[in-house]
């Protein structure tokens, strides 16, 4: 979903999620965290976020995944040409 800036400027209630998108966590244990995406598992449908990790029984340091619907877009990545035209169009 967008965030209710993006609703105004765009006039769209929902847009699909891209690598370097900013985006807002909205449920579970890292609510209200902020960052950019760093990788889609299109296959598992999880989307992977920089700044939020999870520290493992042995100590090492991974990426949480996060299913999409549990995501606000903050910000973003419009370096795509069609997906600026996407925005524009009705």
């Amino acid at each position: 979903m967008l965030s209710k800036e993006l609703r105004k400027k765009h006039g769209k209630r929902n847009f699909s999620l891209k690598k370097g998108d900013k985006v807002k966590v909205m449920v579970g244990q890292f609510r209200k965290h902020e960052g950019k995406i760093d990788r889609i598992d299109l296959k598992k449908s999880k989307v992977y976020i920089s700044g939020v990790e999870v520290v493992k029984k042995d100590g090492t340091k991974t990426t949480y995944p996060f299913n999409p619907s549990n995501l606000m877009l903050t910000e973003l990545n419009l370096d795509d040409k069609m997906r600026r035209k996407m925005l524009e169009r009705k």
